[in-house]
């Protein structure tokens, strides 16, 4: 959420809204940062307001974000009918709670959660207000049961840290400042834009509460590798008797990785992995926002965190930060698991897939990039001019926009601030055909950002004139300047670079 600045008495009186459009039914301007005085026809504001967000961008064209821009009418109109109803009120709408339980069910099934296999099929979590707050929420419940058990053991529980890689969403650094525990960053190198596993086992002590694993990082898609960390890791807690676990941000690889690559191990078949968050609006193909996390077992999720509610005479426990909340986004996310099925989300995640394929492959054939995505990873494509000059991915990035494009550049993070990208998160509407044409606007920057950075070539002749000497030896036809040096000298144009300095913390991609 952007924070709003309250403007002063003065700069209200004087910035209105015009309303010429609407002229027929208003006849003064509208104040732009205080209540009007009279009420306006419904048509009038209507068109107001839809004429000013005419100049957002188009957000099918806005390839910074991972969020879902398209889908089909049919959930539009579902969402449109759940649009009064608050999800909070369990006593009231007994049958969204249902359909959120089948959802944390389905997922939980996806993740390979212990619990999913129960009796009852019962799995332990929670829709949230995207991945933001189920970080926060399953960060909530480490810290507490690392506290509980550092209580227990007699042993000081007032400095918790957590484990990440430099690569992650800014909603950790929220968490570790929001609830007071130091965030312990694995710094990032050439040619290694994600966590270490091995450098990230070596930052655990016995203050640390977990330790983040990034299914997908913002920064250029990769995958972590949480395997190697949770072998690494369990060695660790085998000499030390420590019991450090484990949380998988998948919010964006969580909805790629179960249907394009069901080999890798990254869930809960790992036994150190105990919550697992996602993000519906993103890869589950729903509008923003809502947001998924799931718990391992009830065991990981302390019980003095969980309100109890009773309705109907059933027990109905919450664990939110939140409290009022829409139900249409967790009725979208049913409606698309029904859908679409496994064999959905397969296909739309493998067409993803190759697009972003395709336009690696284009990129690749200007000659002008280096790709720092990987092929496997969710489906995006990130790449870095060869030219060591930062401002020319912010002239692309400037010039894309104005064919309608929304493409991202940003420096990386410390240690990396020397490399500027440009990130395409390809979503199920962009097309090939987009991918295309996004292809032949990218070759067209590429002639306007480098005509516009060079000068029409000079030649400068300088010479030297000297006392005349001996002409006789000249040759015939030959031009006679005796004694006289030519220098030949092309001058050089002048480029500034300008660095753009990041501060008040690490550069981060939108979400």
């Amino acid at each position: 959420m952007v924070l709003s600045v309250i403007h002063t008495p003065e700069e209200t009186e004087s910035r209105v809204i015009s309303s010429v459009f609407a002229s027929r039914y208003a006849h003064e301007p509208l104040p732009r940062y205080k209540m009007p005085k009279k009420s306006i026809p419904k048509d009038v504001a209507y068109q107001v307001i839809h004429d000013e967000l005419m100049l957002d961008g188009n957000p099918r064209l806005n390839l910074a974000s991972f969020v879902t821009t398209w889908m089909e009418p049919e959930c539009d109109k579902l969402m449109s009918e759940a649009i009064n109803k608050n999800y909070v009120d369990m006593d009231e709408y007994p049958v969204t709670t249902e359909i959120q339980n089948r959802c944390v069910n389905m997922i939980g099934r996806l993740f390979h959660a212990p619990s999913a296999k129960g009796r009852h099929g019962a799995s332990v979590g929670v829709a949230t207000v995207g991945s933001s707050e189920a970080i926060m929420l399953a960060g909530l419940a480490f810290k507490k049961k690392w506290q509980n058990r550092r209580k227990a053991e007699g042993n000081p529980y007032d400095k918790p840290n957590i484990v990440t890689g430099a690569n992650v969403q800014v909603c950790w650094e929220k968490f570790a400042r929001y609830f007071e525990v130091e965030l312990k960053e694995v710094k990032l190198r050439d040619g290694f834009y994600v966590m270490d596993p091995v450098k990230a086992v070596d930052l655990v002590d016995e203050n640390t509460i977990c330790v983040a694993a990034i299914l997908g990082s913002t920064l250029n898609g990769e995958f972590e590798d949480v395997k190697l960390l949770n072998d690494l890791l369990t060695e660790k807690n085998k000499k030390t008797g420590w019991n450090t676990p484990i949380h998988v941000d998948a919010a964006s690889g969580g909805f790629v990785a179960p249907f394009v690559y069901p080999k890798l191990e990254w869930d809960f078949k790992l036994p150190l992995v105990k919550s697992i968050n996602v993000s519906g609006h993103k890869y589950g193909l729903v509008y923003a926002g809502v947001g998924w996390v799931i718990w391992r077992s009830k065991d990981d999720l302390p019980e003095e965190l969980v309100f109890h509610i009773n309705y109907l005479g059933a027990d109905q426990p919450t664990f939110t930060l939140n409290f009022s909340k829409g139900a249409n986004q967790i009725v979208a996310q049913y409606y698309q698991f029904l859908r679409l099925g496994f064999e959905g989300y397969k296909h739309v995640m493998e067409n993803c897939i190759e697009n972003a394929k395709t336009l690696r492959k284009g990129l690749e054939k200007t000659g002008q990039f280096d790709i720092v995505s990987k092929e496997q990873g969710i489906p995006l494509v990130a790449f870095a001019f060869k030219d060591e000059n930062k401002n020319l991915a912010f002239d692309m990035s400037k010039a894309l926009r104005h064919h309608g494009w929304i493409v991202p550049a940003y420096t990386m993070p410390a240690d990396l601030e020397h490399m500027t990208i440009l990130r395409v998160v390809v979503r199920e509407d962009f097309s090939r055909q987009m991918v295309d044409k996004l292809l032949s606007h990218i070759k067209q920057t590429l002639v306007e950002i480098t005509d516009a950075s060079s000068d029409i070539p000079r030649i400068t002749f300088t010479m030297e004139v000297k006392p005349t000497g001996d002409d006789k030896d000249n040759e015939k036809g030959s031009m006679l300047i005796p004694e006289t040096s030519v220098h030949w000298r092309k001058d050089k144009h002048k480029v500034v670079h300008k660095e753009v300095k990041v501060t008040g913390g690490k550069t981060k991609g939108v979400c």
